[in-house]
């Protein structure tokens, strides 16, 4: 097994060295493992799955009482129960006082617990992972729990599969392969015999087997994940409160141990009576209702932030929310719609007599809907009814896409008998299938390399009569018909949301895993700026000569938006705008985008986030698109409004009883007073 402790410690790189070495290293073959040799591994490497953290309810309810206001009206329950009970006198009022402080603190603590357990769970609701896949043991294909593999298994991968481990394709046919979710591309990527694809990303097209490298907390969603537990971080509202709380102790233990000299070495009081005002300072010094009064606002407030759509799964969430001024947003599928489409207005067209929606129909006549491939949806959902595609004609033979000729073709009958032939795929592939002459070759590259300075990938579509009436026949001379922009629209609510965002003073940065081209024309049509960077060249070693002597703190503070970016580089981006002093709120969908949103201070994960993303947000919406958050914005603010407000009356009214109505001056000069009485006095005031 010390060829495979290598691989547990990742000392070999799996993924760079020969396929054949990988066997090697892997001590299996292309026929599988046995049953034996798959509950040894998992023995060595664990199960596939993330480790669940279980954290105990009765330790959680405790937790709470770990902060400086907690201790002081704990103290005083302690001091009102035993120490006032001394010099040979009964229990008295002083217990009854020390049971409401004693009930007080478990009100509070139960209000905090409850409803965080209560979002929690509602919470639980939204999150289910839990899939299978083909494996190969003992010689036999079965279907078994992903939890189960371990590396050196081999495993079939079809069309619409979600890749159960990290893998190394084998012998086949290119897959198509769906990973916006762990690296933030907008479109499936290619994946050839050799290479490697990523545990949580979907097959979009082919069949192939591969051979397990990766399980577990060591697949890249694993190592995402790893971010996300490495990150504990504390909100602003504890901090405030643990500075309220420090404050009352050290006021409060400054006037005890005045009055215990006053009282025991100058004035020579009684045990029991120094008791007594030492109990009276120490209640009137706690503003005993507000930790109470704020659970019970942030409460309501989260309760009324679920029902526009945005749950907060602790309710602490609401102050950094209302303080946020830095929003960093993922783009795929949290600014855009994560779907394919065609900008209509740049379609060109290369072919007399044809308008710019006929090369629309012609594309979406070479596409077939239920091949799932993102390109061909595109095409026939930009028609205004998807059985155009087919309207009045007559379907002979379909070609669908293959990598060798890049492109797809329908054969077809029309309503007069004629046969025709239409395809669509890569420019460079259609313009030789085309034999263009160099001037049209010319103008089309010319407005390829436009749609590339603009972020948008080109599709080419020709057509051509087939004379001979058969589907073998090659046709007549194929005619170059135009070139069509595709790219992820926004959605329909994100430029205003991101307007309404500035107003309100919050900044909005670009974080995304497209190219920077894709990143700015994104931008530019949100009208958020184009002042954006590849993060490699800004975080990485390379750093671009003209950036070399502007701190790296400067340009992310200033950058309208970073391309390229990997799930490290979302956390550093996050990371260096904190250690500036700004309240930092991160949006994703995608595990690529979780730890960042735990970094965050306020982690949002928009509708129909990964589990992953879900799980490391403080705020999961369940509604579509980025308005929901100006609205929950909105309600932060004012709900913490209320809640400053309270706490400035509850210390004003501290820093007055422990002060002007102080318990030394009143012995002092009267000498005489109930204490009783003033207790009341000082609990009414707060």
């Amino acid at each position: 097994m010390s060829g495979l402790e290598n691989i547990k410690n990742e000392n070999v790189d799996l993924e760079k060295i020969p396929i054949e070495e990988v066997f090697q290293q892997l001590k299996c073959t292309s026929e599988g493992l046995t049953t034996q040799e798959g509950e040894d591994r998992i023995q060595l490497f664990g199960p596939n799955k993330l480790e669940e953290k279980k954290e105990s309810k009765i330790l959680k309810f405790l937790g709470f009482m770990w902060n400086p206001l907690s201790w002081v009206m704990e103290a005083a329950a302690i001091m009102a129960i035993a120490l006032a009970n001394g010099d040979g006198r009964p229990p008295d009022w002083q217990d009854f006082v020390g049971i409401i402080l004693f009930l007080f603190s478990v009100l509070n603590l139960a209000v905090i617990f409850f409803f965080e357990t209560f979002l929690e769970l509602n919470l639980f609701c939204l999150l289910c992972f839990c899939f299978s896949s083909q494996v190969l043991r003992d010689g036999k294909w079965s279907e078994q729990e992903a939890a189960i593999l371990v590396p050196g298994d081999i495993v079939s991968i079809k069309l619409g599969d979600i890749i159960p481990a990290d893998a190394r394709l084998l012998e086949g046919d290119p897959l198509k392969v769906d990973q916006s979710a762990l690296t933030g591309e907008s479109l499936p990527v290619t994946k050839h015999p050799g290479q490697e694809v990523y545990s949580g990303s979907t097959c979009k097209q082919g069949e192939i087997e591969a051979v397990v490298i990766a399980t577990g907390v060591r697949t890249f969603f694993g190592k995402a994940a790893h971010l996300v537990d490495s990150t504990n971080q504390v909100g602003h509202f504890q901090k405030v409160l643990s500075s309220i709380g420090t404050f009352c102790i050290c006021s409060i233990a400054t006037g005890m141990v005045i009055e215990i000299i006053v009282m025991y070495g100058i004035q020579k009081r009684k045990y029991r009576d120094g008791i007594d005002n030492l109990l009276v300072l120490l209640i009137g010094g706690i503003p005993i209702a507000m930790p109470t009064v704020l659970s019970v606002t942030m409460a309501i407030g989260s309760h009324r932030l679920s029902q526009q759509g945005a749950i907060t799964k602790r309710m602490t969430a609401i102050e950094e929310l209302a303080g946020m001024d830095v929003l960093c947003s993922d783009k795929t599928g949290t600014l855009t719609l994560n779907k394919l489409s065609v900008d209509k207005d740049l379609v060109e067209v290369f072919c007399r007599g044809v308008e710019k929606g006929q090369v629309l129909l012609f594309a979406a006549m070479a596409s077939r809907i239920e091949n799932q491939d993102a390109i061909d949806a595109a095409m026939v959902n930009m028609l205004g009814d998807p059985r155009e595609a087919r309207a009045g004609i007559k379907e002979v033979h379909f070609l669908p896409f293959n990598p060798v000729d890049k492109r797809t073709a329908l054969t077809y009958i029309d309503s007069d008998g004629n046969w025709h032939r239409v395809s669509k795929g890569a420019p460079e592939q259609i313009l030789d299938l085309a034999s263009a002459r160099p001037a049209l070759r010319q103008k089309a590259l010319a407005t390829i390399n436009n749609y590339a300075e603009r972020g948008l990938r080109s599709l080419a579509v020709a057509r051509q009569l087939v004379p001979e009436k058969t589907k073998e026949s090659s046709g007549g001379p194929w005619e170059f018909v135009g070139l069509l922009p595709l790219f992820d629209p926004p959605r329909h609510d994100s430029a205003e949301t991101i307007r309404r965002a500035l107003n309100l003073g919050v900044n909005v940065k670009m974080i995304t895993g497209d190219q920077l081209a894709i990143g700015k024309e994104t931008g530019r049509r949100l009208g958020m700026g184009t002042n954006m960077y590849p993060s490699a060249a800004l975080l990485g070693t390379d750093r671009d000569s003209n950036m070399a002597s502007v701190p790296i703190e400067e340009l992310i503070e200033k950058a309208d938006g970073f391309a390229g970016v990997f799930p490290e580089h979302k956390y550093e981006i996050v990371k260096k705008l904190q250690e500036m002093k700004h309240i930092v709120g991160m949006t994703g969908d995608g595990v690529n985008d979780a730890p960042a949103l735990k970094k965050a201070d306020i982690g949002i994960a928009v509708a129909d986030a990964t589990d992953a993303a879900r799980g490391a947000s403080d705020i999961v919406l369940t509604e579509p698109g980025l308005s929901v958050i100006i609205s929950a914005v909105l309600t932060s603010r004012a709900i913490f409004q209320r809640m400053k407000n309270y706490t400035i009356y509850a210390v004003s009214i501290t820093i007055r009883i422990v002060v002007s109505r102080h318990p030394i001056y009143l012995s002092l000069v009267y000498h005489v007073f109930s204490f009783f009485g003033f207790m009341l006095i000082a609990l009414m005031e707060h």
